[in-house]
């Protein structure tokens, strides 16, 4: 049997083939962070196209952790019946559906109205680098507060029937902030050696166990290596891929029964998403972040330039990592699937069947998370098992898709891979297909009938 399509055993759950698709997901949701069909369109699109499981996008565990409105949250008993149904729907195509449990940190795009100071709260003082948000370091209090929240949505992940959660900890985000050593300042139980910067998540884990118990599955998203961005004032080198190995040995004794790795301190980052770059979009899109952070109106005035734009998306492609894309994570996460006993995903772009094959065969890896092949491609996997070892059009990994996101519905907007631009636009609005309120109306027909 093709290793692509064995079933993965996890410790609380089976998934039918190795194929993840990965967080990904546009702004589909209410201002109140209160869940929309058209998110519903969204994550069933992947499951009818044949992936194993559905890591959800960001889902913040407070509203103060979103890093946009426009995204569900999971931060109140309310929010049980919208991921209920979202849960059932996937669960239609035999797949199942993890909660990506995050925390924006400081590192946010666009604040909402419910944060009148605009102050995020992380491990830090630090300004965030790319926007430059205000932010303040935590007080123990907060920590404590942020603990009990993560465990909360875990409990309600699991009410709502879901099959899991994720621990949002790459990226840049809060987790992140507080792990990487790049990032992490404090001179508290929390900050300065690796054990005390690994304190935070390992409460959190701590927690959720004896939320909901250990018969429940719960995995970890880390980004095995932070690496330095020096042009736009990004954090210097922090953990290296020994340091995350360590931190994954103390999860896995707390709790985690799976690993996921990614890379990068910060997002976005030239290997992660690895590609080009859009300078071309963000000067359309990116003026919606002109009054977010300190730093915003310089980066659009930077993206619309054309020397500076020209200067940016040099650096970004000269520092991404090379001409390949696919895995550049796989040898990170073998040195964390050599030291731990639970299986490890990896992210990076996979789109090509026997790269994947070569991966889990050979021990890099027991499965791989894909979100931008696959919003080129939504049915990746039934082409992998009709044979073909690459879609014939594959994503070329333009980033066009998160250059959109800041205004647009999320899809794929290279116009080369599709006949016009017609059938791309088309696309993209398929998230809204079927209507959200179709039922509601035929609803209200009939009893107006």
């Amino acid at each position: 049997m093709d290793v692509i399509f064995e079933p993965l055993e996890f410790r609380n759950l089976t998934v039918k083939n190795r194929i993840f698709r990965s967080n990904i997901a546009g702004r589909f949701d209410n201002y109140d962070g209160s869940g929309n069909p058209a998110r519903i369109n969204w994550e069933t699109k992947f499951a009818r196209g044949g992936v194993g499981a559905i890591i959800s996008s960001f889902v913040p565990v407070l509203l103060r952790g979103r890093i946009i409105p426009g995204y569900a949250t999971v931060h109140r008993d309310e929010a049980i019946p919208f991921w209920r149904e979202v849960g059932e729907r996937v669960h239609e195509y035999g797949c199942k559906f993890i909660m990506q449990l995050s925390h924006s940190g400081r590192q946010r795009d666009i604040g909402g109205v419910d944060i009148d100071d605009q102050v995020a709260l992380s491990s830090t003082g630090k300004s965030e680098p790319l926007h430059g948000f205000p932010c303040a370091p935590m007080t123990k209090r907060d920590i404590q507060e942020t603990v009990r929240a993560f465990a909360q949505g875990a409990r309600r992940a699991r009410e709502a029937g879901l099959d899991g959660v994720e621990l949002h900890g790459a990226n840049g985000y809060l987790i992140t902030q507080f792990l990487s050593s790049a990032i992490n300042d404090r001179d508290d139980e929390y900050g300065g050696s690796l054990q005390n910067r690994a304190r935070f998540v390992l409460e959190i884990v701590r927690a959720i166990r004896q939320e909901v118990g250990d018969d429940f599955h719960l995995q970890m998203k880390i980004s095995a290596t932070d690496h330095n961005n020096a042009l736009l004032r990004w954090e210097g080198r922090g953990n290296t891929v020994r340091d995350s190995v360590q931190v994954c040995r103390w999860l896995e004794e707390a709790g985690v029964d799976a690993f996921h790795v990614s890379t990068g301190s910060s997002f976005p980052h030239p290997r992660n998403p690895a590609g080009d770059f859009p300078v071309d979009v963000l000067g359309r899109t990116y003026d919606s972040m002109i009054s977010s952070g300190s730093n915003a109106f310089r980066n659009y005035v930077f993206f619309r330039l054309p020397l500076t734009s020209r200067l940016f998306r040099w650096w970004w492609v000269k520092n991404n990592g090379g001409p390949r894309i696919e895995g550049l994570s796989l040898p990170d996460a073998r040195e964390i699937k050599r030291a731990v006993t639970v299986p490890v995903l990896c992210t990076g772009g996979f789109q090509t069947a026997s790269v994947i094959r070569r991966a889990i065969e050979q021990g890099y890896c027991d499965a791989v998370s894909i979100a931008r092949p696959l919003v080129a491609n939504n049915d990746l996997v039934h082409q992998f098992a009709a044979g073909l070892d690459r879609p014939p059009k594959p994503c070329t990994y333009c980033n066009k898709c998160l250059g959109n996101v800041i205004e647009n519905p999320l899809g794929c907007y290279e116009e080369s891979r599709f006949e016009s631009r017609e059938a791309m636009i088309q696309q993209v609005m398929s998230v809204y297909d079927p209507p959200p309120f179709r039922e509601a109306v035929a609803h209200v027909s009939r009893d107006v009938s």
